[in-house]
């Protein structure tokens, strides 16, 4: 008995020997998950907020290129009161490393920009360098108003950054896009031209009934012409006796017999 309770207590003893380095791998994997997330959340963007930066007046840094793309969005539509992504590219081939401070976005009219329809999210960043002789890729969201009419507006993006505590600005995209309005592709304006044209169909129709019947009432109305025997006034046959045109009638009369 004692031999077996010694084999029990030494095997108690391995499996925690052995478990404890299990433990601390797996406390350690998590440690660094947590850490990974940190860091991917320091350098991504951090908030929504609505700062300002400024009349817009920054100049570009040289060497310094931006490009955007509509992911999964070649006609660059964008259905109203809804989020929209787009990505931002940033090619730095400068000398220093430039750092990301805000993505910012307006709405303005086709025909002239003066007219600014809505200023869209202010997308801030923390933490978002770009190296020299590096690019980078950033996200950014935006939503027009649900309230907007649908059709061609003029969408003007504007990413800003810090060089050496020099604020500059590129813009990224600066062209058309195309709004559409929430709640599928039937719109208030369709239904109304569909309901115009309906109705203007009803009135056309009514018309053509109107001259159908009017054309067959006038054929009906045309005047007749009757054909049959030749009545003589009574008065007129009096008057005639005993001239030659009636003694003419008599001998014509008799020369049939």
């Amino acid at each position: 008995m004692l031999a077996m309770k010694n084999f029990r207590v030494f095997f108690l003893a391995l499996l925690l020997l052995l478990a404890s380095p299990v433990a601390r791998c797996q406390l350690d994997s998590e440690v660094e998950a947590t850490e990974a997330v940190d860091e991917v959340a320091d350098l991504g963007f951090v908030g929504e907020d609505v700062q300002d930066f400024g009349d817009g007046s920054y100049s570009p840094a040289p060497g310094v290129d931006t490009i955007s793309v509509f992911p999964k969005n070649s006609a660059k539509s964008v259905t109203a009161g809804e989020e929209t992504d787009l990505l931002v590219g940033v090619k730095n081939d400068g000398e220093a490393t430039l750092n990301v401070i805000a993505i910012k976005a307006s709405i303005h009219l086709p025909f002239d920009h003066r007219l600014q329809v809505q200023n869209l999210t202010v997308q801030t960043f923390n933490n978002a360098s770009v190296p020299a002789s590096a690019q980078a890729t950033f996200p950014y969201k935006f939503a027009v108003s649900k309230f907007l009419q649908p059709g061609t507006f003029d969408l003007v993006g504007t990413i800003i950054y810090e060089i050496d505590q020099s604020p500059y600005q590129n813009t990224f995209y600066n062209g058309t896009i195309e709004v559409l309005e929430a709640g599928g592709p039937l719109s208030i304006e369709s239904v109304f031209l569909v309901t115009l044209a309906s109705a203007l169909l009803v009135l056309l129709v009514i018309w053509i009934r109107g001259q159908i019947q009017n054309l067959s009432k006038k054929t009906k109305r045309a005047p007749k012409v009757e054909v049959g025997t030749k009545t003589t006034d009574a008065s007129l046959d009096e008057w005639l006796q005993g001239t030659a045109y009636t003694q003419s009638l008599s001998s014509k009369s008799k020369k049939k017999k």
